[in-house]
């Protein structure tokens, strides 16, 4: 089992990092790779402890992390400890990660509660079930499946990835394409 760094160790980790992206900064090519590298591995360990319910999201916000990093070097003050500005930028993604999420997830209620709150009776909502089902019906499986799944039954990305054999983020672009298809299937129709 992995021990946690002790403070006395902790010193050694800032310096060590803030030495290789000093090197890198002044244009030490292979100081600045290990700086990056380096301060990856550190990320990962941070992110998934804090993303513990989201792991595909974990390696895409090191990253985002990685290249805010980059991008941001020359606002680096190196009278300041290096990882507490690196520290800054890694919240500051992860919150906007979360925030991202949580108006996505917002957006995403099931399709079955949207029809029976615009139908004034149980034949108009068994009615608007068929209609979707032929839209649906049009659409290839890889977008149908994660639509049925996820929209109309309430499923989790996950749960539907697990029942389509489909990876999260396929399961994700599946609806967003299917939903889009749908879109314009009925605004071709008006």
């Amino acid at each position: 089992m992995p021990q946690r760094e002790s403070s006395q160790t902790q010193p050694n980790t800032e310096e060590r990092l803030k030495d290789l992206f000093s090197r890198g900064l002044a244009g030490n090519d292979g100081a600045y790779h290990a700086f990056l590298s380096e301060l990856g591995k550190r990320l990962r360990a941070y992110l998934r402890n804090r993303l513990r319910g989201l792991p595909d999201e974990v390696e895409d916000l090191v990253q985002e992390v990685l290249i805010a990093v980059h991008n941001q070097r020359h606002t680096y003050d190196a009278a300041l400890p290096l990882t507490a500005w690196v520290h800054a930028i890694a919240k500051f993604k992860l919150v906007d990660l979360l925030r991202r999420r949580s108006r996505r997830e917002m957006l995403t209620d099931s399709l079955d509660d949207a029809m029976e709150v615009l139908c004034d009776s149980d034949e108009q909502a068994t009615q608007a079930r068929r209609d979707v089902a032929k839209l649906l019906d049009l659409l290839p499986e890889r977008q149908r499946l994660p639509i049925v799944y996820v929209k109309l039954e309430g499923r989790s990305v996950a749960e539907a990835a697990g029942m389509t054999g489909m990876s999260e983020s396929a399961v994700k672009v599946g609806v967003h394409r299917g939903l889009k298809a749908l879109a314009a299937r009925i605004r071709n129709q008006s």
